[in-house]
């Protein structure tokens, strides 16, 4: 191990950066359209309408079972010898998003299917629309079933960029190859790679752990809902204080 760290890391960290930022923006721009199209998928599966529930089906059956490496080649190479010329960044991250999106569909319907039907039947009783029981009664419980598999998707996303270094994607393992080639020193580059994959993997990973964990306790994560707890929570304390007094003046206005 004697003179292990030979590479000029100084001198390539300005392209580290570069790599690093180009990772995290095909994970956010394909996470956010995969749970798009993922929650599209989701609901025409639980649709009443036939063609939409097979459709749905098809999609989700072809992407789960062929091969991420797969989908990035037929979304640069194959679509490109057919007349359709896509960049990188766009071949990159539409090959995530139908990937994902797969995986994200089942992880919503298990979820959607999950709550329980009285839920709706509650909404119907108050007034609500079809869109307002999905909204603010099913969508919210869904959404505590499934942050644990969501979270699971967006590590593994997150890791599976790597593989975007095929098409020369310009991210953290693109960058790799490239100091590899330069260096001739693949065992230390590829070790400190994997290091920076780690690094954010791991603190990723263990933050959406405690949001799920906050989540099932009940926590309101958004302000709004935190404002109104606290309003409801005002109100109910106020009430044992006003009641006794409040009924002798009601009473008292009566006569």
């Amino acid at each position: 191990m004697s003179g292990f760290f030979q590479v000029p890391w100084s001198d390539y960290r300005p392209d580290l950066t570069a790599a690093l930022g180009r990772t995290v923006s095909y994970t956010v721009v394909s996470f956010a359209g995969a749970v798009v199209l993922g929650l599209a998928v989701a609901l025409l599966r639980l649709s009443r309408v036939w063609p939409a529930r097979a459709l749905a089906a098809v999609y989700t059956e072809v992407f789960k079972n062929v091969p991420l490496l797969a989908i990035i080649f037929l979304s640069y190479f194959g679509l490109a010898s057919a007349g359709i010329r896509l960049d990188v960044f766009t071949a990159g991250c539409l090959s995530l998003v139908v990937f994902y999106a797969a995986y994200l569909s089942e992880i919503f319907r298990s979820a959607i299917s999950g709550v329980h039907a009285g839920q709706t039947e509650a909404g119907e009783a108050l007034g609500l629309g079809r869109a307002g029981i999905f909204g603010h009664v099913v969508l919210p419980q869904a959404v505590r079933l499934a942050l644990a598999g969501t979270n699971t998707m967006l590590v593994d996303l997150l890791k599976s960029t790597s593989l975007l270094v095929t098409i020369s994607a310009a991210e953290l393992m693109s960058e790799g190859r490239l100091i590899t080639s330069a260096t001739f020193r693949a065992l230390e580059v590829y070790l400190v790679i994997s290091a920076v994959y780690f690094v954010l993997c791991y603190p990723l990973s263990q933050l959406l752990l405690l949001l799920e964990r906050k989540v099932r306790a009940g926590v309101p994560l958004s302000p709004w809902r935190r404002r109104r707890i606290r309003a409801a929570r005002a109100l109910l304390a106020a009430e044992p204080a006003a009641g006794p007094g409040a009924g002798t003046d009601r009473k008292e206005a009566a006569v």
